[in-house]
């Protein structure tokens, strides 16, 4: 359980955000430290916090109000160099940590050895406050809010009045009753489906790079299935993976969340049936095809195939939906090639990189925060003007040869996997249909990309270009 307090979050939050929303950690920590004592389920239940925190005096004090877990974050980015210029989204960072431009991120001077620094430092912190309030461990340290003292407020108006009973109040508990999480979950991984059926079926792939093709029923209660497969590709094969379809399984069913998430190269998915949120997050490299059973009476094209979050933090690899996405589709994609017959709102969200192609209705703000990749919608109904976030990003007719090339080819591969009647029906009336194509590009990419576009014409580096285009 993640208590997060009001004073962290990411560069790309708003400002009304960062001042104005959420509430001190402590106080969301030490009510749910008393609600879980008083109910018995503290001893179930890990607690992390976190929230600006940066010294070992507060690692102690939520450690004392219950924690066991903290998360440090800003912290860490300003020991690795970050300046706080909050503009983490817009692919401008000066110091080369949050963004994709080659020749900012040639400014990246951090080192691990600053943050290992840092945390030793925290750690050195703690132990001496362990040490005055007479702990050994941390273990003993966790809930002892009887440890925590109040200094009287200062006399100054604006403090008058404090009173810190509620925060530091102890429920009335059964002697022997936990303030700490004393018995390990059991999250069922032994009964996963990768464990008991995936990976015993892939041996002979992971092994000694045999193709497999396995047919699979799949229910929503199997969730992340393909993680831990791919997790053994990753650590026998590292980045390249396998050669392409080395795996290939196809489900019949109804796929619980996270289904292929983080999926690497060489391992292809194909789904016969709808999924839950969260397909596809972090795909790296591996392939996903998912379309309605063949027997289905709805027509696929006006119905919700795939929940939200699709493609979350995609990193490389293909993803086919015949079908409706959910909200948030794509978002922080950052390699992915994909098509889908429709998002909801926020699609291509905080996009850095890949490819996607809408051939449906995309819901309202569109790309928005989008500073990298490219986005293809068939804009059948002349509106999608109106529905995208237009800050960053620029709205062009599809003209070039390599775009007409790269969006035929998406839609002559999503027919060929989902056997999509949409993508068919407009390859073959193409000359009249590409009128109604839309290009969506990031202006800062779009200036770029034209960079490189004339200095291979000209003969200039294309380093010198890049950096000059980035620089206007």
């Amino acid at each position: 359980m993640l208590i997060s307090g009001d004073s962290g979050g990411t560069g790309a939050s708003p400002l009304t955000s960062i001042k104005h929303a959420g509430i001190p950690w402590e106080l969301g920590l030490a009510e749910t430290q008393q609600i879980l004592v008083a109910n018995d389920l503290r001893g179930r239940i890990r607690v992390e916090t976190d929230g600006q925190l940066k010294t070992g005096r507060d690692v102690a004090i939520a450690a004392l109000l219950g924690a066991e877990e903290y998360g440090f974050a800003s912290a860490a980015l300003v020991a690795s160099g970050c300046i706080m210029m909050r503009v983490c989204h817009l692919n401008t960072c000066p110091v080369g940590i949050a963004t994709q431009d080659p020749e900012l991120r040639k400014k990246f001077a951090g080192q691990p050895e600053h943050v290992v620094n840092f945390f030793r430092f925290v750690a050195q912190e703690t132990r001496e406050l362990m040490a005055q309030l007479g702990f050994r461990t941390m273990d003993e340290m966790i809930g002892r809010v009887d440890r925590l003292n109040v200094k009287k407020a200062v006399d100054h108006w604006k403090a008058r009045g404090l009173d810190f009973s509620q925060i530091l109040y102890q429920p009335k508990t059964e002697p022997g009753a936990a303030i700490r999480c004393v018995r390990a979950q059991d999250h069922g991984l032994a009964q996963s489906l990768d464990i008991t059926t995936i990976l015993p079926l892939c041996r002979a792939a992971l092994e000694s790079k045999k193709p497999v093709d396995i047919i699979l029923p799949i229910r929503n209660v199997n969730r992340t299935v393909g993680t831990i497969l791919g997790s053994e590709v990753s650590t026998r094969y590292g980045a390249e993976g396998l050669p392409d379809d080395t795996i290939r399984i196809h489900f019949n069913g109804s796929a619980g969340q996270s289904l292929g998430a983080f999926l690497p190269r060489g391992i292809t998915f194909t789904l016969e049936g709808d999924a839950n949120d969260y397909i596809g997050k972090g795909l790296s490299g591996g392939k996903l095809v998912v379309y309605p059973p063949r027997q289905a009476s709805f027509v696929p094209e006006e119905n919700i195939l795939i929940g939200n979050v699709a493609l979350y933090g995609a990193t490389g690899g293909e993803a086919y939906f015949r079908g409706v996405a959910g909200e948030r589709f794509a978002v922080r994609n950052s390699g992915a090639h994909t098509v889908v017959e429709g998002v909801g709102d926020h699609g291509c969200e905080y996009m850095t990189g890949g490819r996607v192609l809408v051939v449906g209705p995309t819901g309202r703000n569109f790309a928005a925060g989008m500073s990298g990749g490219v986005a293809y919608v068939f804009d059948a109904a002349g509106d999608f003007k109106r529905c995208c976030n237009l800050a960053m990003v620029d709205i062009d007719s599809l003209a070039s040869a390599e775009d007409v090339d790269l969006v035929k080819d998406l839609l002559k591969r999503h027919v060929h996997y989902t056997g999509s009647t949409v993508a068919e029906k407009i390859l073959s009336n193409w000359k009249s249909m590409q009128a109604k194509f839309v290009k969506v590009t990031p202006k800062d990419y779009k200036r770029v990309l034209a960079a490189i576009s004339k200095a291979r014409q000209t003969g200039i580096p294309e380093d010198k270009a890049v950096m000059e285009a980035a620089h206007g």
